[in-house]
């Protein structure tokens, strides 16, 4: 019992203890803030790198594809069906988009994907990140009469961030092409007024010039396939040989779309500081996408198309590298359907398992039945493996490089039990002359450092909890404070810090300060307990 009192009277006494108690609690408060928002960053990357990617991707070596997808998705049954919830088949090919803002060509590199709009929502997430809500039920390439999303359906706030979609679709369609109408008529009576005679760049500069200076940056201003052909102006569609009109017939763009496309948000819009997205482009414009054939060799083919919606899973090397389109659109563009039997080809089929299903399991079983020359089966991290581990590894040296804040809060205690013993060797020694054991003694400083890594570590539990689940208000309150932005969502795209406390992490950070904090008492408690009474009370 006595052992208890005296570590507690020196607890509460002993106010230079104070700054080990502070040192072990900023280092377990810093260590459970930090583990919650890496964990949180951490889950939503992988939840959106699998909301695009399904479980499971069987795919081929080559460009060209596999014939046939009907046949393999049966021997992908019959080889594992007992674990295989859903399959899609999909055509990935790398393309260039381009599309007109403000009469200047804008062109990006991306990947080209052919889904198939009944069952591609079955394996992945991709219908929750499309901005209409009618697409986010059943996606549909077909372009929408407006109502499309102004808030960011992913943030918890309700402020509007994206105003430009609130007349996207047809309404924006037909109101471009009434524009587009009256700059043609305006063009048109100022090549009649020039003259015949008048230079071909005259007649542009004064098209262009006429132009209103208010015209909307999100304005795709080609409608090649509609117009007739000016003979005194060039050509305003460079891919007009690729997708020639049919004859006797004029499509009416106000009435009629092109095939329909989703390409990835970030390929059509910015985000200010204000974190307002501003687009280049919206639902109802046309683009140009230019990709190779499935021949041998491979020749560059492009067509026009309508934007329908927009992609956004928040992950920026898929917003700004994806373009959807119907897989039976581009397998016919690209020559992937045989003329004689109807069979198409595919690149990729996507295979979602059921719950509880072992991911390495069901791809090793593949990979037994069909040849790894051909085809190549991975699982979803096997395609992110390397920026999975990178991240991983970033956790585990974050975590030792702060566990050596509270190695530092040890060596305080350890210098400060060693001054209690230099300066209570008289009181030592009086306790073992009235029978105290050499284990008594030891563990009065044992005992003392369990409780300063108790009292540390609780603390810096409740101040890392109290940090972690108001982290977004301390956020608002350091930028009120400061002015300046400390979660930019123009970089991050995320309105919000997202935090996982893990009761596992927490746990051991507690019981790793403890045992710091205990095992910094030893020494001191060996010198203690080793002293001789008859020195002890002569030390003075």
């Amino acid at each position: 019992m006595y052992k208890l009192l005296l570590c507690w009277r020196y607890l509460r006494t002993r106010w230079i203890a104070l700054a080990s108690v502070i040192s072990v609690t900023l280092g377990v408060a810093t260590m459970i803030v930090v583990n919650a928002v890496m964990a949180g960053f951490a889950n939503e990357m992988q939840t959106r790198i699998h909301g695009i990617l399904s479980d499971l991707v069987f795919e081929s070596h080559s460009l060209s594809g596999f014939q046939d997808p009907v046949w393999h998705m049966e021997e992908i049954e019959r080889a594992a069906g007992d674990q295989i919830a859903g399959m899609t088949p999909t055509v990935a090919v790398p393309a260039m988009l381009s599309f007109q803002v403000r009469n200047q060509w804008v062109t990006r590199q991306v990947m080209f994907i052919g889904i198939d709009p009944a069952t591609h929502a079955q394996v992945s997430d991709f219908g929750q990140y499309l901005q209409h809500p009618a697409n986010r039920q059943q996606l549909s390439f077909d372009l929408r009469e407006g109502g499309y999303d102004t808030i960011d359906s992913q943030s918890p706030t309700e402020t509007p961030t994206r105003p430009a979609l609130e007349h996207a679709g047809w309404p924006h369609r037909r109101m471009r092409v009434e524009r587009e109408r009256l700059w043609k008529e305006r063009m048109e009576a100022q090549a009649d007024q020039a003259g015949p005679t008048r230079p071909v760049d005259q007649q542009v500069e004064a098209v262009l010039a006429a132009t209103p200076a208010d015209e909307p940056a999100n304005n795709n201003s080609e409608t090649a396939p509609t117009e007739p052909a000016t003979p005194a102006l060039p050509p305003q569609n460079p891919f007009q040989a690729a997708r020639p009109e049919p004859q006797g017939r004029t499509m009416d763009p106000a009435r009629e779309q092109f095939t329909g496309i989703v390409p990835g948000i970030g390929l059509a819009s910015f985000r200010n500081r204000e974190g307002i997205d501003q687009f280049l482009t919206l639902p109802g414009d046309d683009v140009k996408i230019t990709f190779p054939t499935a021949g041998t060799p491979p020749k560059a083919v492009s067509d026009t198309f309508t934007i329908v919606d927009f992609y956004e899973s928040k992950m920026s090397e898929y917003d700004s590298n994806f373009v959807f389109v119907p897989i039976n659109a581009l397998q016919r563009m690209r020559g992937m359907i045989d003329p004689q039997t109807g069979i198409p080809s595919v690149n990729s089929i996507q295979i979602r398992l059921k719950p509880g299903a072992n991911l390495n399991e069901v791809r090793d079983k593949l990979r037994q039945v069909f040849p790894a020359d051909l085809y190549a089966i991975a699982t979803w991290r096997d395609k992110q493996g390397p920026l999975l581990s990178a991240v991983d590894m970033e956790m585990a040296v974050l975590n030792i490089l702060l566990f050596l804040i509270i190695a530092v809060a040890g060596f305080g205690i350890l210098a400060i039990f060693f001054m209690i013993v230099v300066e209570k060797t008289r009181d030592i020694g009086i306790l073992k002359a009235l029978g105290a054991t050499a284990a008594g003694i030891a563990g009065i400083f044992l005992g003392y450092g369990l409780f300063l890594g108790l009292v540390g570590a609780g603390a810096g539990l409740a101040l890392g909890l109290g940090i972690t689940w108001n982290i977004n208000q301390i956020r608002q309150a350091v930028e009120w404070c400061t002015g300046a932005r400390v979660f930019d969502p123009s970089i991050y795209y995320f309105f919000q810090i997202p935090t996982i406390v893990n009761p596992a992490t927490v746990g051991w950070i507690i019981v790793g300060a403890v045992l710091i904090a205990i095992g910094s008492s030893v020494l001191p408690a060996v010198r203690a307990a080793r002293l001789h009474a008859v020195e002890a009370l002569r030390h003075e």
